[in-house]
């Protein structure tokens, strides 16, 4: 089984010539609605274990790698206001971001291997001002028997590293709503685990999570054999 790892919202990086539409809010591309603290930092902390990598750091708020072409919200409030022309050269880069980690998973199937997508993100503690009950979410298709087998093992894994974890399934997100990884289930029905994992951001500090959630992750991680 080889792992690929991505990190869709790595980062809060705009063009020089796309800055002007954060010119009245800058401060926003500091918050959970430009990218997912400190996720990058535990996405380089699990790449030795991965086969491929990939990430970006460009700012969901530009265009969200994370949701198909259709969704309304795949221009945020303000890459709306950008020219046609302007958000094409954004669909570019959403496409050949998507593309580059289609075709490597492709490649590892046509070689008759069979491939686990762990897709690394991070969540607000507190939504609405209600605080979210989880430490560690594990986002899958329960529909899908393997996916909901490496999840449990997953769970086990990370609740014998540290037994204080609060780990839940499909939480604080659905894993079968509209995103990359519901998008290349349907690509590779077949010998493909894809799997969101949400860490909560009360881990993150300076965008750097603590060094006990990389170390759990990362162990859970190696104990599902992925050589």
């Amino acid at each position: 089984m080889k792992l690929i790892l991505t990190c869709e919202h790595g980062g809060n990086t705009v063009p020089i010539q796309l800055a002007h539409i954060f010119k009245n809010n800058s401060a926003v591309l500091e918050t959970h609605s430009a990218f997912d603290l400190g996720a990058l930092d535990l996405f380089n902390a699990l790449k030795p274990l991965s086969e491929t990598s990939f990430y970006s750091k460009q700012s969901r708020l530009l265009i969200e790698l994370n949701r198909s072409l259709h969704h309304p919200k795949l221009f945020s409030t303000y890459s709306k206001a950008l020219s046609k022309v302007e958000q094409r050269d954004l669909i570019k880069t959403y496409t050949l971001y998507r593309n580059s980690v289609e075709t490597c998973i492709k490649k590892l199937i046509d070689a008759h291997e069979r491939v686990i997508h762990i897709s690394v993100h991070s969540f607000t503690p507190i939504l609405n001002s209600v605080e979210r009950n989880c430490d560690i979410g594990l986002l899958f298709d329960s529909r899908i028997s393997q996916e909901k087998a490496v999840c449990k093992r997953l769970k086990q894994q990370l609740s014998q590293e540290n037994s204080l974890l609060k780990i839940r399934y499909n939480y604080p997100y659905l894993g079968k709503s509209d995103g990359f990884i519901t998008y290349l289930r349907k690509q590779f029905p077949d010998h493909y685990i894809g799997i969101e994992l949400e860490i909560n951001q009360k881990y993150s500090d300076n965008n750097i999570m603590t060094t006990s959630i990389k170390t759990a992750v990362f162990n859970a991680l190696q104990s599902l054999d992925l050589n």
